[in-house]
Order: structure tokens, then C-alpha cells, then sequence
């Protein structure tokens, strides 16, 4: 079995510039998760994938192998992650050798911890093709989410006969929070959504991914007090 952890970094950022490699309680952000992935046992190698050589350098000075500057095609804001994914992936097994699993971390979600990647690695059972992580949703379609209607009228997203009164009696929805994905090799072309997909929910304090400046700030808020109960 080889496993490899992808990280898929972008140098174009709107909402904070530079983030991936904005230092993070003193170190740049992209090395967080870069270090967790080193971490985990059943990782074998872990490589990143960015159009940025400063990022790219950043991240061979924390352990992570850089093969190569990702071509324009896929560097762009609306180029989808999971063809991100399957270059690297094809470069590996065209350069190294043959990949069995995929663990995909998004660096700007670094409140994970090495725990929730352990246990999404375990959740990829021979009836799973990929593991996706999120938290319980604070709005709920059935209760208090709305959509405008063709007419121009607002009705609930997913209205259920007789209603709902409570949230708490709704079903429980759940918010996707990009941290960590798993695939087998022979599923990832199936992306997230047409094989069998299972979840792994993770509490909203170790959720939040970096988009803009007020989120950058709460994740450092929040990795200081994760720090100072650890005694670190």
C-alpha cells in the first residue's frame, strides 16, 4: 500500500493575498498542515501542488516534495480541485510508483487535528470511495435556509409536510468544511458524489477555513488557545 497526502496551493489569493504562505503564529500557514501530514503514520510521502515558486520553496523547507510548478490550465480560481488532484496523482505514479490511497488537505483549513486524519483514513473501507469531513450546520434547509422561487416569492429550501418548529427537530444537515478528503486510487475519478460517500463531522472550532482576513484572525485565536491548553 502507498498513500500519499496531496496539498493543493494556489498562489492567487482574493480575499487574503499571499495566504497560503502568511505567517501563521510564526511560521506560514501552508507548513501547518504540511507538518500534520508528516505526522501521520499511514502517510508515505506528501506533496504539494502550486503555480507559486515561493510557496513551492516554502514548502520543501518544511518536508513536502514539489515536483514540478503546476501548469496555468490548473492554476486558475475556477480550475476544480480534483483535476488538481489527479495530475499530481498521475505525475507520482508516472515518477515514483503506483498510489493505493489519496488524502487530500486543504492547507487553509489547519485547525484539524491529526486524529480527524487518522479516522478518515480508517473510514475508507472496501464499500467506501471517498471520506469527506464537515460540521453540523448552523442553518438548516428545513427550517431556516429560503430560496427565491421562480414567481419571485421566498419559500423554505426543503420544506417538509406539516413543517418544522424547531431546528433541533429538523434533520440534521451538515456544513462541508474542505479540511480533509480520502480516496482509494481506483475511486478518485469518481469524485465526491458518484460512488458511496461517508462522513467524518468534525466540531465547528476545528472548521474554519481561511477566505478572508476576519477568518485568518479567528484561526489564530483559536490555534493559541488549542497552544495554551496543551501548555505549548
Amino acid at each position: 500500500m502507498f498513500t500519499v497526502a496531496t496539498i493543493c496551493a494556489r498562489g492567487g489569493s482574493v480575499g487574503v493575498p499571499g495566504k497560503n504562505i502568511k505567517p501563521l503564529l510564526g511560521k506560514p500557514l501552508i507548513c501547518h498542515t504540511i507538518e500534520q501530514a508528516l505526522a501521520v503514520p499511514g502517510i508515505d510521502r506528501v506533496f504539494v501542488s502550486t503555480d507559486s515558486e515561493a510557496i513551492a520553496e516554502v514548502a520543501r523547507q518544511a518536508g513536502a516534495e514539489v515536483p514540478f510548478l503546476r501548469p496555468a490550465e490548473l492554476a486558475t480560481s475556477s480550475a476544480p480541485k480534483l483535476a488538481v488532484i489527479r495530475h499530481l496523482v498521475e505525475w507520482i505514479e508516472t515518477h515514483v510508483r503506483p498510489v493505493t490511497r489519496i488524502v487530500d488537505l486543504d492547507p487553509t483549513s489547519p485547525l484539524r487535528d491529526l486524529a480527524d486524519i487518522e479516522i478518515c483514513l480508517a473510514m475508507l473501507d472496501a464499500e467506501t470511495d471517498v471520506v469527506i469531513t464537515a460540521y453540523e450546520a448552523e442553518k438548516n434547509p428545513y427550517f431556516n435556509m429560503v430560496e427565491a422561487q421562480p414567481d419571485g416569492n421566498i419559500r423554505l429550501v426543503k420544506p417538509l409536510s406539516g413543517g418544522v418548529v424547531a431546528r433541533q427537530a429538523a434533520p440534521k444537515v451538515y456544513a462541508m468544511n474542505a479540511s480533509i478528503y480520502v480516496w482509494h486510487r481506483h475511486s478518485l475519478d469518481k469524485g465526491l458524489w458518484e460512488g458511496r460517500t461517508r462522513l467524518h463531522v468534525m466540531p465547528r472550532e476545528r472548521s474554519v477555513d481561511i477566505d478572508e482576513p476576519l477568518d485568518f484572525d479567528l484561526v489564530e485565536l483559536l490555534m493559541r488557545r488549542k497552544q495554551e491548553a496543551r501548555g505549548g
